[in-house]
C-alpha cells in the first residue's frame, strides 16, 4: 500500500487537481504509511497543537482575558467561553483539507473564486492586514520584554523594558533563524506544560483566600449582558480574536501538519483501494491533535478570567499602561499564593509571552515564502530556497517588531491591534474551509452532515463578530 499511495495518480472527479504534481514542501515521497489504530498510537504523532497552544496561551490570555475580567467580572464569563469553543471545528476542517489535498494554505486561497490579477481576494487582503498583524506581534515581544524586565527587578536588578525586548529580540531571532520544527517542539512542550499548570493551581488556591468565587457568580457569568458587552466592545472582541485559536493559528496549524509530516503520510495517490480508510485514519490522529489543543487552552484561558474576575474586580485593579500592566497582573498570583508567588508570575508571564514570540513568528515564517510562490516569484519546486527565506525572514522578523514596539505607546495597544485584525478574518477562514470541502475536496473524505453544519453556524457567528469590529472599533470612532 505505501508504494502505491506514493504513485502518482489522476485526481478524481471533486478532488483537488493538486494531487497530480505534489508540492515537494508538502508530501515527501517515500513516508505514506497506514495510521495508527488506537489512541495510544495516535499520541505517538501529536505536536503541531503544541506549537499552536504555545501561540494560543499567550498574550490573549494573560493581557487581554485578565483585563476583560477585571473590567467585566464574571459577567462575560460565557463570552470567554464562546471564544475559545468557536474555533477549533474550523482549524480541524481547513487542515482536513490541506493534509488531504497537498495544498499550503495560501494556495488553497488561490483556488477560491473572485481573482484581481492572478490573486484571489482573500490573499490580497492578507497582505493589506500584514502590517497591523505584525505590530500584534511588536505587542506581544514588547509584553515579553516588560515581563523580563519585571523579573530583574524582583532581583533588584534595574533594566529597561526597552533593553529587554531588544535583547529577546535576539534571543529569537537565533532560535527561529534555524528554521527547524523538531526544535521548535522541543521548546514548545516544557512551556506549555509549566504556564497551563500555574494558571490551574493559582485558580484554585483563589477558592481558599478572601477573593473564593461562589457558584451563583460563576452561573450568573454564563448569562449573556449585552449592555456590558457593548459598554466593553473594543476590549472584549480584541479578546475574542486573540484568545482560543487566532486565525493566525489557524493557518499556522496547516503548516505544523505538514512540517510534521501528516500529508506525506496520508499519501498522493488516491486510486489505492483501501485509501480511503487509510486518508481517514490520519484523520483520527488530526482530530485528536486539535481536541488536546483545544483542552489545554481553555484550562489554561478560563482560569486567566477567573483570576482577572476573582481578584483584580475586586481590587478595582485594570491593567492599563505600559510597564504597569505586568505589575497590576502580577496580582492575580501574589494574592492568590502570597506575596513570594511573585516569582512564579514573572516566571510564567516570561514563558507564556516568550513562547508566543517564537511560535507566532515561526508561523510566520512558513507563510512568507509561500506569498511569493503564489505571486509566481519564486518557483514551488524549489525547496531549497524556500528554506532558505524561512530561515533569513525568521532571523529578520523579531528585529522588525521590535522597532514597531519602539515607536508605539503601549505593547497592550498593539496587541488589541492584533487581536482585532484576527477577529475580523476569522469568517474568511470558515467561509474558505467551506467552499473548498465542498468544490476542491475528494468527496470519499468530506466530514459528515453535522460537522458541516457546525461549519456553517459558525461561519455566520464570525461573520457577525467581524462586523461587530468594524462597527465599534472603525465606524462609530469615525461618526464621533
Amino acid at each position: 500500500m505505501t508504494d502505491r499511495l506514493e504513485s502518482s495518480a489522476p485526481a478524481l472527479p471533486g478532488s483537488d487537481e493538486s494531487v497530480s504534481s505534489p508540492d515537494p514542501y508538502t508530501i515527501r515521497q517515500g513516508e505514506a504509511h497506514p495510521p495508527p489504530t488506537n489512541f495510544r498510537g495516535r499520541l505517538r504523532y501529536l505536536g503541531p497543537s503544541l506549537i499552536v497552544t504555545g501561540a494560543v496561551i499567550g498574550s490573549g490570555e494573560l493581557v487581554l482575558t485578565t483585563s476583560l475580567g477585571a473590567a467585566a467580572g464574571w459577567s462575560l464569563l460565557w463570552w470567554m467561553l464562546l471564544s475559545c469553543w468557536c474555533k477549533s471545528l474550523v482549524q480541524a476542517e481547513i487542515a482536513r483539507y490541506t493534509i488531504v489535498s497537498g495544498d499550503t494554505y495560501l494556495r488553497a486561497l488561490n483556488r477560491l473564486p473572485g481573482r484581481i490579477g492572478r490573486i484571489s481576494w482573500p490573499i490580497w487582503l492578507s497582505l493589506i492586514a500584514y502590517i497591523p498583524i505584525t505590530m500584534g506581534l511588536g505587542g506581544i515581544i514588547g509584553g515579553a520584554g516588560q515581563s523580563l524586565s519585571f523579573f530583574a527587578s524582583l532581583a533588584h536588578v534595574s533594566i529597561d523594558g526597552t533593553v529587554c525586548t531588544g535583547i529577546i529580540a535576539i534571543v529569537a531571532a537565533m532560535i527561529l533563524g534555524t528554521g527547524s520544527y523538531r526544535w521548535l517542539e522541543r521548546i514548545m512542550l516544557p512551556l506549555v506544560l509549566v504556564f497551563t499548570l500555574t494558571t490551574l493551581i493559582c485558580s484554585i488556591a483563589m477558592q481558599f483566600t478572601e477573593f473564593r468565587t461562589p457558584l451563583d457568580d460563576v452561573l450568573g457569568g454564563m448569562t449573556p449582558d449585552f449592555p456590558l458587552f457593548v459598554s466593553l466592545a473594543a476590549l472584549a472582541l480584541a479578546a475574542y480574536g486573540y484568545t482560543g485559536t487566532t486565525s493566525g493559528d489557524i493557518t499556522a496549524y496547516t503548516y505544523w501538519c505538514i512540517e510534521k509530516g501528516y500529508p506525506s503520510f496520508v499519501g498522493s495517490d488516491r486510486s489505492a483501494r483501501d485509501w480511503e480508510s487509510h486518508a481517514r485514519g490520519w484523520m483520527k490522529v488530526l482530530h485528536t491533535d486539535v481536541w488536546l489543543a483545544l483542552i489545554i487552552v481553555t484550562c489554561a484561558t478560563i482560569p486567566y478570567y477567573m483570576l482577572g474576575a476573582g481578584v483584580l474586580n475586586r481590587m478595582g485593579i485594570v491593567p492599563e499602561g505600559n510597564a504597569e500592566t505586568i505589575s497590576a497582573l502580577s496580582n492575580i498570583f501574589t494574592q492568590t499564593l502570597g506575596s513570594w508567588a511573585v516569582w512564579i508570575f514573572s516566571i510564567g508571564a516570561f514563558l507564556i509571552l516568550f513562547s508566543t514570540v517564537l511560535s507566532g513568528m515561526a508561523a510566520g515564517g512558513r507563510v512568507f515564502p509561500d506569498y511569493l510562490i503564489e505571486l509566481q516569484l519564486i518557483d514551488r519546486s524549489n525547496l531549497a530556497l524556500r528554506k532558505s527565506i524561512i530561515r533569513w525572514y525568521l532571523a529578520a522578523l523579531p528585529m522588525v517588531t521590535f522597532v514597531i514596539y519602539l515607536f508605539s505607546p503601549s505593547f497592550v495597544t498593539l496587541i488589541m491591534i492584533g487581536g482585532l485584525t484576527s477577529a475580523i478574518f476569522l469568517p474568511i477562514q470558515a467561509g474558505a474551509t467551506i467552499w473548498l470541502q465542498s468544490k476542491k475536496m475528494d468527496p470519499r473524505i468530506r466530514p459528515r452532515g453535522l460537522t458541516r453544519t457546525g461549519l456553517w453556524v459558525i461561519f455566520l457567528f464570525e461573520l457577525v463578530m467581524a462586523g461587530l469590529v468594524i462597527w465599534f472599533v472603525v465606524l462609530v470612532p469615525l461618526r464621533n
